[in-house]
């Protein structure tokens, strides 16, 4: 007969004990996400919703409100009206703050957010020049003057988010072709001149996050399409709560695929490239041409459209037409369940997002919507990036660095 012989007692602890700091993690991640969705929400509800056990739930709530990520609500409620009050727990926007950097081609832009996505304060900064050294320096000075003005915030960490080729885990700007850029060192450069935790992303990629954290239609872990159609022209693509990046995150350079229809003349060589076709610097020479006005600032043509410029509301529209046929020909590939646009027309014009649709089959059309955050939607995409990270590992917090450094500040 086989006799069983019993493990020794502590050899199958030591696995475990080693997944324990990992658990560790993702429950409070799990956690900390229920409280941003749902919240003010009761620990009960937590558990209920996580799956978690009511102990296990106190525990991270605990630590989550330690590391001032949470709160208690002001006002308990009572179930039933009987019995120990409920103290719901919600999202602390009042104390931490990240630092948000987007350089575009024409200004970079500065910002802080609360915990929950919102802007605190914001400033825009025009470049002098496109040197990536001095244009980073002065965005950090900009972080830190923002920072002066609430004293009573402490900074968590500092995202960056810029057109082109951005490598998040290298923390580089690898090519951004309109501003010059290769090779550049963010991460490095800006933690040097802030001394905080620096994340680095591409803008499209950065508000794919921000609608899956913070937006109206990309929540929940379903399939989603961004696509970012400014100077640059990209996409970024999520599904099961994740965005896509691909070897060293060239995932969503879409601005050489054919646009059907396009006319435009590519650097590249081609005709009808999608960027060349679509970028906000094309829309500009049209309307300069056309005597529509200036043709510096993509926002005066959506003012002379306003005020009834013919002209003006016909590029808009052709523009918010040709976008419609990219995003027809991205889901043709990827079938997303929801598409958010950020376009310049479709955020700020009804028949701009109309004629989109009518580019679509009216199922598809039905699930395209312009970005959740349009009148900050750069200042976002920044600080989307550390956000992002925050949210990935609330545990990664570290109270003593953040109170040493803003007595520094």
């Amino acid at each position: 007969m086989l006799r069983t012989v019993a493990p020794p007692p502590h050899s199958p602890a030591r696995p475990a004990r080693a997944a324990d700091p990992d658990r560790r993690r993702t429950s409070a991640r799990t956690v900390l996400r229920c409280v941003l969705e749902h919240g003010p929400v009761a620990r009960s509800t937590i558990a209920r919703l996580t799956g978690l056990s009511p102990a296990s739930v106190t525990d991270h709530c605990a630590r989550l409100t330690e590391l001032g990520l949470v709160r208690e609500a002001t006002a308990p409620r009572r179930s039933g009206g009987v019995g120990r009050p409920h103290l719901p727990l919600d999202v602390d926007g009042a104390r931490l703050v990240v630092g948000g950097v987007h350089v575009a081609v024409p200004y970079t832009t500065v910002a802080l957010l609360d915990l929950r996505g919102r802007v605190v304060a914001e400033r825009r900064l025009p470049h002098p020049g496109t040197e990536p050294l001095r244009v980073l320096a002065r965005a950090a000075d900009g972080l830190a003057e923002l920072l002066a003005r609430v004293p009573e915030r402490r900074p968590l960490g500092v995202g960056f988010a810029a057109g082109g080729w951005v490598d998040r885990a290298a923390g580089t700007v690898v090519d951004h072709p309109l501003l010059g850029w290769r090779e550049v060192p963010v991460r490095e450069a800006l933690r040097a001149r802030t001394g905080l935790p620096v994340h680095v992303d591409g803008h499209a990629r950065a508000l794919a996050d921000a609608e899956r954290l913070f937006g109206r239609a990309a929540r929940g872990g379903g399939s989603a399409l961004h696509l970012f159609a400014g100077n640059i022209v990209d996409a970024a693509f999520a599904t099961h709560d994740e965005v896509h990046h691909g070897p060293r995150s060239q995932a969503g350079a879409i601005a050489h695929l054919p646009l059907a229809g396009g006319t435009e003349r590519c650097p590249c060589g081609r005709t009808g490239c999608l960027q060349a076709e679509l970028s906000e610097r094309t829309l500009c020479r049209r309307a300069r041409e056309a005597g529509v006005c200036d043709g510096r600032n993509p926002l005066h043509v959506v003012d002379a459209a306003a005020a009834g410029h013919p002209v003006a509301t016909r590029l808009l529209r052709e523009r918010a037409r040709m976008v419609g046929r990219a995003v027809g020909l991205l889901t043709d590939v990827l079938n997303p369940e929801s598409v958010i646009v950020t376009e310049i027309g479709v955020i700020h014009r009804p028949d701009c997002l109309a004629a989109l649709r009518g580019e679509l089959d009216p199922a598809r059309a039905a699930t395209v919507t312009p970005t959740s955050f349009p009148e900050s939607v750069l200042a976002v995409a920044g600080g989307a990036v550390a956000l992002d990270v925050l949210y990935r590992d609330p545990l990664s917090v570290s109270p003593e660095r953040i109170k040493f450094r803003n007595s520094e500040c």
